[in-house]
């Protein structure tokens, strides 16, 4: 018996599908059809008629109502009201867990202990990344080598996006060049900096995974404990000291030759007017401005500022204020 969900019992989905079976008939005729008796199939019978599966005609026989009217309007109905009800639920469950995060800290902050487990953490949370990873890769690997790391090309070829700040000792370590070379060209997009204040892993901007101690090679034989941070003011922190090292580190691209390189210039490319025009734009003085006291168009001071920004590896003018500063450029 299958109708159960359409709200018969088995004794009427017995004497429905009797009738059904039968063109129409009388209690006797279903009784003898099904497992009923006479005056159960009568009962049935009439319950069936108040449910509108079934339809009296002269002679005390009955008729079934086509099952496509008699029942697949209330299973919509049924279906529908369940969709809803697991809407409700699914937001219900969003709130208790919120809850719940705000009174356990245990929700929010899971501490992963060992060198395989760690490992275990990062595979997951980039096979389970849907949108960005960003990353902070300082020297002396804890728990994964340099390129070791197959399930970052795995991610990427799934189309999630990877950010990656490597400090600059990490390239030190044996083969780190090449492995960051290779990166790149599977999709990558590298940075880097002079130095990284932790190790960290940001996956979907919904979890961060960063070490507690060093552990590993660096970490004088102290086991490697990391803590897993999901949605909290300590992740947004995270993410936030995140974007502000992606700003101010040095982009990183594979050359022509197919080695590694950055695109930031040297001093000797500035000439006396281009330090001018930075030394102005980073007292913050508006583009009209530094063209009057330059001399030149607003639109030679921008394509002027744009080149600055191309020989700096900055993305905005933020960046390269910072860079021009870095560098010993004003």
């Amino acid at each position: 018996m299958t109708l159960e969900a359409a709200g018969l019992t088995v004794a009427e989905e017995s004497g429905y599908r009797a009738l059904v079976a039968l063109g129409g008939g009388s209690a006797e005729d279903v009784a003898a059809r099904s497992d009923l008796g006479p005056p159960e199939a009568r009962r049935i019978l009439a319950a069936l008629e108040r449910q509108g599966l079934a339809t009296a005609v002269p002679d005390g026989r009955f008729a079934a109502t086509p099952p496509d009217v008699a029942i697949l309007p209330g299973l919509r109905r049924r279906a529908a009201a369940i969709d809803q009800a697991r809407a409700a639920v699914t937001d219900l469950m969003e709130t208790y867990r919120g809850n719940v995060r705000r009174r356990r800290a245990d929700q929010l902050i899971e501490v992963i202990t060992g060198a395989e487990a760690l490992q275990r953490c990062l595979r997951q949370i980039q096979d389970d990344a849907r949108h960005e990873l960003l990353w902070f890769c300082k020297a002396q690997y804890v728990a994964v080598p340099s390129g070791s790391n197959r399930a970052e090309y795995d991610a990427l070829a799934r189309g999630v996006r990877y950010r990656v700040v490597y400090e600059r000792a990490f390239f030190d370590d044996p083969g780190a060049v090449d492995n960051v070379a290779d990166g790149i060209r599977a999709g990558e997009t590298a940075r880097t900096v002079p130095e990284l204040p932790l190790r960290l892993a940001v996956a979907d901007r919904s979890v961060a995974l960063c070490p507690l101690v060093p552990g590993g090679p660096a970490g004088a034989g102290e086991e490697i404990t990391a803590a897993l941070v999901r949605s909290s003011s300590l992740l947004d922190a995270l993410v936030a000291l995140a974007e502000r090292y992606w700003e101010i580190a040095v982009p990183l691209h594979v050359t022509a030759s197919g080695s590694l390189g950055s695109t930031a210039g040297d001093a000797a490319e500035l000439t006396a007017a281009d330090r001018h025009l930075l030394s102005l734009l980073v007292a913050g003085i508006a583009d009209k401005a530094i063209a009057s006291q330059m001399g030149v168009s607003r639109r030679t001071v921008q394509r002027r500022i744009q080149h600055l920004m191309e020989l700096a590896g900055a993305a905005t003018r933020m960046q390269l204020a910072w860079q021009a500063a870095r560098r010993d450029w004003i």
